[in-house]
């Protein structure tokens, strides 16, 4: 049967024809792998059959731990099963991994390969995660292209099914999961004629069924367990020729030439190369190159890597080869080898290839680009048995010498480079860009995505190409026919022009005319330019923006258009039409006025290009240099980070740096506080203050999620001091004092979250949002402010726990990689500027680990003391626990100081002094507000004593004061697949306390359910809208009775979130703090700039409650919500994360939301019931 040509990345692909052979699918969220999942979920809401004629049921479990258990229970009755992961996830899974091959069962796992958490995380691509598994039974079969996925992943089905095997069936992470690509696809009709169904029969009729049952999982002893376990031998053995049996029956349907191992380039090589993966289609584009040099190279692509067939791999190897490389993409330390080398070896010894020369390199790791250049390089190498390439290793010097970059895409193809910023929807728009093109002209079509992981706010870079021919090219484009830059900022930033071929198109985004153009641009574009005939086209996308109502940053759609317009690759009348059907598909569930405002910004983006005359003169311009993050100033440590990895890396210059710049950080450590060097500028509109309107409430700052405004007390003398134009007004009740708020304007993101809770005077605010470089010039008294010392008596008079008095103490969370409005930071700032000088941070990964703490960018900071945040990673699922193992280490080693502090009490020796000080620290042992001082004392007068005891104790100092352990997560975390551990520590009885950012969504993968997602709200795993209720974990915290907890919502109550937080902190054991996040995947109409206005309609409509239950207090149940006033109902349409449900379902959305409703009004009944159980009546 025929198949149709569709634009699609590899989850897409894999998910497509997995769905097909699909009853159920147990899954939970990672990234790159959950669009898999996504895609299954939505095709099964809209009504997609499998072969068998029924939609998949999909459910989401709390970890893939217990997906994998829901996988091997639906297995054992009967029900063919999938499931999606990645990385950790797949981690995760390995026990269960063994058990399902153990039993026969032909499960199917689903894997875009992505590398696992060792120094340091990395969400992106290399074969670490598989490898990790190849010891557990399963088959593992490799694609290495998004048409492979489409092409052998019902082989993997297939497979498992006749061999009684279960198989990992796998693909690179993002280089192919989100490389986007125009494919084959498959007919349903033709994957059911290839399926044998009398295998499945035998498979549902041999499932545990009471109507014939019998045991599974016995227990063995020594007698019988290892030949039992000898028995699966024959089923192994027969698996490669079944799974050559299906790559034969898809040969047959489409004209392709799958084998086990497939052999690719000159039959008489002498050099080979053996790899997996996506490197292979660079690998055979480089080898199209070589052959026409006369070179006699080749590649054996794995695809069945286990079991691995030593027959069909030597079968495969030209007769005329002298050498082979292994490329492995992963590294195994302290191994003699990679596994696919150690693989190769064993296979070879003792064959006719027995004396053949066999180097081994690694390559590609967490997704480093492997070009052209670098397979060359392979080829050329005749000194290195071991080796790396796409690095420079100057440590061990195992890097491979590079040459100079080749061009080895088809002769016709079209490279396009698009640099945007993070949320501006630049990579949404060129989704689409590249499916207009694929499915609408004759071409073949590829994207990929490059960014970092600012949630926001940070460099995104697309990648596309079009072209008549097949793309192979699985490396990121440097020389490209078409640059555009979505930001102004960046052309003084990165060398963007510089990749364009002489004659290219470069579409600058910015407001300039020509005068603004020669001020702007630096000296070594315009040359380029000028140069190599660059056809310079301009657009004023924020102004089009503001004027068809998408706003300032949402310019994605504009310039979307303006690139179709300048690339003519379809007729514009055609191109507009395809456009705007590709917005309403995008945004048509965020309703129709935002599908109107895309469309009429589509409209304005092709009108609107202005075509720039390049002056002769720019010929002759001078090179100005990019303006890079250079450190003068600082703690040593952190300046030596920022110049020798931060400032290369924000320059896009990262791949370069050589393994040396990183001996001091090999063990994943990082220089607190360097994110205050990188000044981004990327905010449009930023705050600028008028002291005549401001009434020194500081609720500005308290709110900013980026720390960028601060209050500022200055004598006369300092104020005197301060830049020209600081603007100033007398303190309220200290006159000695000035009051200054200072706004860092390049570290602003332009959320307005200050401007839009300012009371201001008489209806005026005493803030405004500014164009960003009308108030360049105020940065200077920010950077001022910073130097003064924090006036003691300020915080005294107002209090550290009191909304205004918390803001007088430095924010030691600081211009994190958060998105411009986030609902999380604001809290997690508030809790370092009252304990942060002495705080433990344990952090679940997820959002709230990515913005705190994303290399190179670190925004926890220290004090001028030096102290602040000590703050770590460890994995998802185990984050409470990784906190409380902190905190047992504290408990140990001040315990024991503890028995040498009493005994220096206890001495005869001791004098009066020593004593005192020794007495006060040990009365304040377990207050941390306290314990500092007194650590200070004790210390101070135990130095310089000759005794043992004393300097042991004085060596120790820095573990001496009592600390404030804190553990952070997401909802996801503590909801899900952390609760266990959550609840574990809870009921410790420690003191400890953990902080729940609650977002209702998984927020760091995408936007996917979690327990505490309500019902009604429509997220990835709950397209139709949840249909159960909200978890309801602090009524299960507060069933032990001696566990501190709250929910707090920053924007309704400012004085119970810090009142909350305080008592928290000062109770002696276990704390939980829930505290309600806006997210932009909740879709806010109003936008995120209103996301503490958001949180306050939650709480005056009954949707959240304010509450606090402190054991330790006379009043121990708190209510802190009023009644509920608001419309419950316009509160849940005014979040596409609800309104969506009924533009899709209409009945459904009501009942939905009204059941939402009334759980609401039935949790406000059972709180008030609480505070009659408490007498506080």
């Amino acid at each position: 049967m025929a198949r149709k040509m569709k634009t699609m990345d590899g989850n897409h692909a894999a998910a497509h024809a997995s769905y097909a052979f699909t009853d159920v699918a147990a899954i939970y969220p990672i990234t790159p792998s959950s669009p898999m999942a996504e895609a299954t979920d939505e095709w099964a809401t809209d009504g997609r059959t499998n072969i068998f004629g029924q939609e998949v049921q999909i459910t989401e479990m709390q970890s893939e731990a217990g997906a994998a258990g829901a996988v091997h229970g639906s297995l054992v009755a009967g029900a063919l099963t999938t499931t999606y992961t990645a990385s950790q996830g797949l981690l995760l899974m390995i026990p269960n991994l063994y058990k399902i091959a153990g039993e026969q069962l032909p499960g199917v796992f689903n894997v875009s390969a992505r590398a696992v958490a060792s120094h340091a995380l990395n969400i992106f691509g290399d074969h670490s995660d598989i490898y990790a598994c190849r010891q557990t039974g399963c088959a593992m079969l490799c694609e290495s292209s998004v048409q492979e996925v489409m092409d052998l992943t019902p082989v993997a089905h297939l497979a498992a099914i006749k061999g009684k095997v279960p198989f990992i069936n796998f693909f690179d992470g993002f280089r192919t999961s989100h490389e986007i690509q125009k494919i084959e696809t498959w007919d349903y009709e033709d994957l059911k004629d290839m399926a044998d169904m009398d295998a499945i029969d035998a498979f549902r009729k041999n499932a545990l069924n009471p109507n014939h049952p019998c045991q599974k999982g016995s227990a063995q002893n020594p007698d019988i367990f290892f030949q039992a376990r000898e028995a699966c031998n024959p089923y192994y053995n027969a698996l490669p020729a079944i799974v050559e049996e299906y790559m034969n029956k898809v040969n047959e349907k489409l004209g392709t030439d799958y084998k086990l191992f497939n052999y690719y380039g000159a039959p008489d090589a002498e050099h080979v190369i053996v790899a997996m993966g996506s490197v292979n289609d660079t690998i055979e584009e480089t080898i199209d190159y070589l052959l026409k040099q006369g070179q006699k190279v080749g590649v054996v692509k794995v695809r069945l890597y286990r079991p691995f067939c030593t027959e069909a791999f030597i079968n495969a190897i030209p007769e005329t080869v002298k050498k082979i490389s292994v490329l492995d993409r992963t590294k195994e330390p302290g191994s003699l080898g990679e596994p696919l080398y150690l693989d190769v070896v064993a296979a070879l010894r003792g064959s006719k290839f027995n004396d053949v020369e066999i180097f081994t390199g690694r390559y590609g790791l967490g997704s480093k680009d492997t070009t052209p250049a670098q397979i060359v390089a392979v080829y050329n190498n005749t000194e290195k048995p071991v080796f790396t390439i796409g690095i420079v290793d100057d440590v061990t010097n195992l890097s491979l010498e590079l040459g100079a970059p080749l061009v080895t895409t088809p002769e016709g193809t079209i490279n396009c480079k698009f640099w945007g910023l993070g949320a501006d929807g630049t990579v949404g728009a060129n989704k689409n860009s590249i499916k207009i093109i694929g499915d609408n002209t004759d071409m073949y079509a590829q994207a990929y995505f490059d960014y970092d992981s600012k949630k926001s706010g940070g460099i995104t870079m697309s990648h596309l190409r079009f072209g008549h021919s097949p793309i192979k090219s699985t490396y990121l484009i440097r020389r490209a026919n078409f640059v555009a830059c979505h930001n102004p900022a960046y052309v003084r930033k990165y060398n963007m022009v510089q990749e364009l071929v002489d004659g290219g198109t470069f579409l600058l985004n910015c407001p300039w005319d020509m005068e603004g153009l020669e001020k702007h641009l630096p000296g070594q574009v315009k040359k380029y330019i000028a140069d190599h005939n660059i056809k310079f086209y301009t657009i004023d996308g924020v102004k089009l923006g503001i004027e068809t109502g998408m706003g300032p940053t949402r310019i994605n759609t504009i310039l979307q258009s303006a690139f179709f317009k300048l690339a003519d690759i379809i007729p514009a009348e055609k191109a507009n039409e395809l456009m705007k059907a590709a917005a309403k598909a995008t945004y048509g569930r965020k309703g129709e006025d935002v599908v109107m405002k895309n469309w009429a910004a589509i409209d304005a983006g092709a009108q609107h290009v202005v075509e720039i005359q390049v002056p002769e003169s720019w010929k002759n311009c001078e090179d100005e240099g990019l303006d890079m993050t250079h450190a003068e100033s600082g703690r040593a440590d952190v300046v030596k980070f920022v110049n020798t990895v931060q400032a290369a890396v924000n320059a896009q210059e990262g791949n370069n740096l050589p393994v040396s710049a990183f001996v001091d950080y090999v063990d994943g450590s990082t220089p607190s506080g360097s994110s205050a060097y990188e000044k981004r500028g990327i905010a449009v509109n930023v705050p600028q203050w008028n002291p005549d309107n401001c009434i020194q409430c500081n609720f500005c700052s308290y709110v900013c999620p980026h720390a960028v405004i601060r209050p500022v007390s200055m004598t006369e003398d300092e104020l005197s001091k301060a830049p020209e134009g600081t603007k100033s007004v007398d303190m309220t009740g200290m006159p000695q004092y000035k009051f200054v708020m200072t706004v860092s304007a390049l570290d602003c993101t332009g959320c307005g979250s200050c401007a839009n809770v300012c009371p201001g005077k008489k209806g005026e605010k005493a803030l405004t949002m500014v164009p960003l470089d009308t108030v360049l010039d105020e940065q200077k008294t920010f950077d001022y402010g910073q130097t003064l010392d924090i006036k003691e008596d300020v915080i005294a008079k107002f209090k550290e726990t009191t909304v205004k008095g918390s803001q007088f103490k430095q924010p030691l969370l600081e211009f994190s990689g958060a998105c411009a409005g986030c609902g999380e930071t604001p809290y997690a700032k508030l809790i370092t500027q009252l304990f942060g000088d002495r705080m433990y941070i344990a952090n679940a990964t997820g959002c709230s680990s990515i913005w705190g703490n994303s290399s190179p960018s670190t925004p926890y900071t220290v004090n001028k003391k030096g102290q602040g945040p000590a703050w770590d990673n460890s994995l998802f699922e185990d984050n409470a626990e990784f906190g409380y193992g902190m905190l047992l280490a504290q408990n140990a080693i001040r315990n024991g100081l503890k028995d040498k502090v009493e005994g220096i009490v206890a001495s005869a020796e001791a004098s009066d002094e020593v004593k005192a000080a020794c007495k006060e620290w040990l009365d304040t042992y377990t207050v941390g507000a306290l314990n500092g001082a007194a650590t200070d004392k004790m210390v101070a007068a135990l130095e310089g004593i000759d005794c043992p005891v004393c300097k042991d104790i004085v060596k120790n100092k820095d573990f001496l004061g009592k600390k404030s352990q804190w553990i952070f997560g997401g909802d996801g975390w503590a909801y899900d697949i952390g609760f266990g551990g959550v609840d574990h520590v809870l009921a410790s009885g420690k003191d400890i306390n953990i902080m729940v950012f609650d977002t209702e969504v998984y927020s760091n993968t995408g936007g996917q359910s979690s327990k505490a997602t309500p019902t009604g709200a429509v997220a990835q795993f709950a397209a139709g809208g949840k249909d159960v209720k909200k978890k309801d974990l602090a009524s299960i915290a507060m069933s032990y009775g001696y566990v501190y907890v709250a929910q707090i919502s920053m924007g309704a109550d400012y004085n119970q979130t810090v009142k909350a937080l305080a008592e928290a902190e000062a109770y002696p054991g276990p704390s939980l703090i829930i505290a309600y996040a806006p997210c932009i995947n909740h879709g806010i109409k109003k936008g995120m700039s209103k996301a503490q206005t958001e949180e306050k309609l939650a709480v005056e409509c009954g949707y959240w409650h304010n509450f606090r239950f402190n054991p330790a207090a006379e009043k121990k149940f708190s209510l802190d919500s009023k009644a509920p006033t608001g419309d419950y109902q316009e509160f849940l349409k005014g979040e596409v994360r609800y309104a969506s449900l009924a533009l899709k379902n209409p009945e459904r959305a009501k009942d939905l939301a009204a059941k939402n409703e009334e759980e609401a009004k039935a949790r406000y009944s059972y709180l008030t019931r609480l505070v009659t159980l408490y007498g506080n009546d």
